[in-house]
């Protein structure tokens, strides 16, 4: 994958995001997004009710996170319940509130310890309902890793050691700061962590939460309206999967082809809290 493509810099190397984001089709993507989101972000109703937005994003992106994960309800079934223990498919769904609940509490945390960070994501959605021994730290040898998104396992899952080297990498990647467009460093976070899996549970949840800490700690979406989770699912299961194996090839076309998906994702993300605001301010919502 992407940090044998994106390594971490040695002294006087050049940015390796920044690289990542002069891809051929990259710069454009990043502009178009950056439009996108100036849109939403100018809409008249974002001056007054901006957290009723926020609010609506983070259920909208929470569903469509939990449909990725294999439970695909109807938002107003989201809406409705309060209890999510009933089975696995809401114990997914209640993963992935609490995850969109907690990811803007973690940005202090994230920059200065982006693996801690992480490890609090996975406790969050994991406690209580994986085995107590795994939960919030990075998975050990031989123990088994419980992903619903079908196709992955085509992906070579990396062995712990090479885990903790790659998340230690990436890591120092985000803690050294980059002149790379949030979009870029949120799809390689998001890829990342796809890939390295290093959980026994809940992964593609806390890829796509990891995701919005960074879309949201950049300036680009700080009021977290922009529910990239939404494009995701919008865009579907086989696409995703596809993208995240141009993400894993670790060549430059598949790279620029992830980070292409991801900017898609978050525009089609943009487009539902439009809608949200439209429906607010003809008061149906």
């Amino acid at each position: 994958m992407a940090m044998n493509a994106a390594p971490s810099p040695a002294p006087g190397q050049a940015d390796p995001l920044a690289v990542l984001g002069a891809l051929p089709g990259v710069p454009e993507a990043v502009d178009s997004v950056r439009q996108t989101v100036d849109k939403v972000y100018g809409h008249r109703v974002m001056r007054r009710r901006s957290n009723e937005v926020a609010s609506e994003a983070a259920l909208r992106g929470a569903r469509a996170s939990a449909a990725l994960a294999g439970a695909d309800w109807p938002l107003e079934e989201v809406r409705r319940r309060s209890d999510f223990s009933a089975d696995e498919q809401a114990r997914t769904v209640g993963a992935a509130l609490r995850l969109t609940a907690e990811a803007g509490q973690l940005l202090s945390v994230w920059r200065q310890s982006p693996v801690q960070a992480l490890a609090r994501l996975h406790l969050v959605a994991a406690a209580g309902v994986a085995e107590e021994s795994t939960v919030g730290r990075p998975r050990l040898a031989a123990e088994p890793v419980a992903e619903p998104l079908v196709g992955i396992a085509e992906i070579p899952l990396p062995e712990p050691g090479e885990v903790a080297a790659r998340l230690d990498g990436l890591a120092e990647l985000l803690r050294a700061g980059s002149s790379a467009p949030a979009l870029v460093v949120g799809a390689v976070v998001h890829g990342e962590l796809l890939c390295l899996r290093a959980f026994g549970s809940f992964n593609g949840p806390v890829a796509r939460a990891a995701e919005r800490v960074v879309l949201v700690g950049s300036g680009l979406d700080p009021k977290s309206i922009c529910p990239a989770e939404v494009g995701h699912a919008e865009l579907g299961r086989a696409g995703y999967l596809k993208a995240l194996e141009g993400y894993a090839s670790g060549t430059p076309e598949g790279m620029a082809e992830w980070i292409a998906h991801c900017g898609r994702a978050l525009e089609l993300g943009v487009r539902e809290s439009v809608a949200v605001c439209e429906a607010l301010q003809r008061g149906a919502a």
